[in-house]
């Protein structure tokens, strides 16, 4: 069974950066899309970023295009989120998360779409 494990969350000042890392165990993930979500305290969990399986094709929301990137090393089973210009309202925790059996190309962006889920990263920026 596939596991999930997120990492390089913290504490940042606004404009800051951080890069968190989701490392993967139990199964390759060279033909699993992977996406990260986030969810802020009282607020609904919403979809990050996402990378299909194939050619690493990333889809990025509105709140972070421009300033988040979402990028994979099949080799070494492991997914990124590379953040910059962090914003206070960036503040979460971070979640990644992996869906099999999705068309090459593809980049889910519905939580319901996932089939497994890290534990989750906390994310703190202040102002």
């Amino acid at each position: 069974q596939l596991q999930l494990v997120e990492s390089g969350g913290g504490l940042v000042q606004a404009g800051g950066s951080l890069r968190l890392s989701c490392g993967a165990s139990g199964h390759a993930l060279d033909k699993v899309a992977m996406g990260w979500f986030r969810q802020a305290p009282g607020k609904e969990r919403e979809f990050v970023a996402a990378i299909s399986w194939s050619d690493s094709i990333a889809r990025h929301s509105d709140s972070v295009r421009g300033r988040f990137t979402i990028s994979r090393d099949n080799a070494a089973n492991t997914v990124y989120l590379q953040m910059n210009s962090l914003k206070p309202d960036d503040t979460a925790v971070y979640y990644c998360a992996a869906s099999y059996g999705m068309l090459a190309g593809s980049t889910p962006v519905q939580g319901w779409e996932y089939d497994y889920w890290g534990q989750g990263t906390q994310v703190t920026v202040s102002s």
